[in-house]
């Protein structure tokens, strides 16, 4: 029986070279695994260095659009195929018709469908994600003042994107149930708004993919803009193959991230991580004579401290007055001789004042 539904969606499928659901939901997660880690990158870098960095932060979601745009655009004309799709060995074709060699790229109108629908749909998502973040925080700590006809539209159509967000989830998950079942080849609604379905790479388009080009000088006779448009179309697509292989050698790297911020792993890092407080720091006079002192007692003038301020080298706490002539003419602690300073004086303020 566990034979059978191991092989389910490898005998339903229609034809032989349709990837399974195993391999299209993969490629679905990697570009959305990528995106996460790439932003926690840039929020540590501006806390790091706001006046630096700060922009990257701001203008986020727009970078990384600009450079998933040139990624996927190499992609989708060198090789049929996002980068995720490439990445596991799949190409789009079009429903109907002869299928092209990967190295052609796809159509024109297949290929800017396919563009918008992973670069635009991804980035409308987010920032409707945020606006509505920011509407509910809005109206959980906010006085409601009277609105214009466009702010009421405005808010109608963030009150039903919730709705219509589930309604694609639901799209979603029927497309890729009878994806599994062999009843439709696509696995995506994106695919069937694009006109495309995805297939195994064949041996023929490994090869041409891999192959160099032939020509490797210019004609004499072209143009200046030609060999313009040419330069820029080189150096767009050295960027791209970039930014491939790096996320290529990235993707253990995000997996480990994932594990590192796990649930589960967390717990264990907080196990291994809470050892014993460590004992205080020896005393200089461990003489026998002098008995403990109350925990409320200055140990310099031995009577209750007053204006409590503790030492940051050591931890030990004394009157005010008490610890600061002291530091100001020895320059260490009275109690471990630590070195200190007067700016290692802390004040400490009780509830009560």
């Amino acid at each position: 029986m566990a034979e059978r539904g191991a092989h389910l969606t490898a005998t339903a499928t229609q034809l032989e070279d349709t990837p399974s659901i195993f391999e299209v939901l993969a490629q679905d997660s990697l570009m959305g695994a990528v995106r996460p880690a790439l932003q926690h990158a840039v929020k540590v870098l501006a806390e790091s260095n706001p006046s630096r960095y700060g922009p990257l932060w701001r203008w986020f979601d727009e970078i990384y659009t600009v450079l998933d745009l040139l990624l996927q655009h190499h992609f989708l004309s060198r090789t049929s195929a996002s980068f995720s799709e490439n990445f596991y060995g799949l190409k789009r074709v079009v429903t109907s018709g002869l299928q092209r060699s990967a190295h052609l790229g796809l159509h024109s109108r297949q290929r800017w469908n396919s563009l918008l629908l992973l670069v635009l749909v991804p980035y409308l998502h987010a920032k409707l994600e945020k606006v509505l973040a920011r509407q509910r925080e809005e109206d959980d700590f906010s006085i409601q003042l009277p609105q214009t006809r466009f702010q009421r539209m405005y808010r109608a159509f963030l009150a039903a994107y919730p709705f219509v967000s589930t309604v694609w989830e639901g799209w979603t998950f029927c497309q890729q149930l009878l994806y599994v079942f062999g009843r439709t080849w696509r696995h995506s609604p994106l695919l069937w708004l694009a006109g495309v379905r995805l297939v195994h790479l064949t041996a023929h388009d490994i090869l041409n993919m891999d192959l160099k080009p032939t020509t490797t000088s210019l004609a004499t006779s072209q143009r200046f803009g030609e060999k313009l448009q040419q330069m820029l179309s080189t150096v767009v697509g050295g960027i791209a193959v970039s930014l491939s292989t790096s996320l290529s050698l990235g993707v253990f790297f995000l997996q480990f991230l994932e594990w590192w911020y796990s649930s589960e792993n967390q717990s264990t890092i907080k196990s291994l991580t809470s050892l014993p407080t460590p004992p205080p720091p020896l005393h200089l006079d461990q003489r026998n004579d002098q008995p403990n002192l109350p925990a409320n007692v200055c140990p310099l003038c031995r009577k209750v401290r007053a204006n409590d301020t503790a030492l940051a080298t050591s931890g030990y706490v004394f009157c005010y007055r008490c610890i600061y002539i002291y530091v100001k003419a020895h320059q260490r602690c009275p109690l471990t001789g630590y070195p200190t300073e007067l700016q290692h004086l802390i004040k400490i303020y009780s509830p009560e004042g």
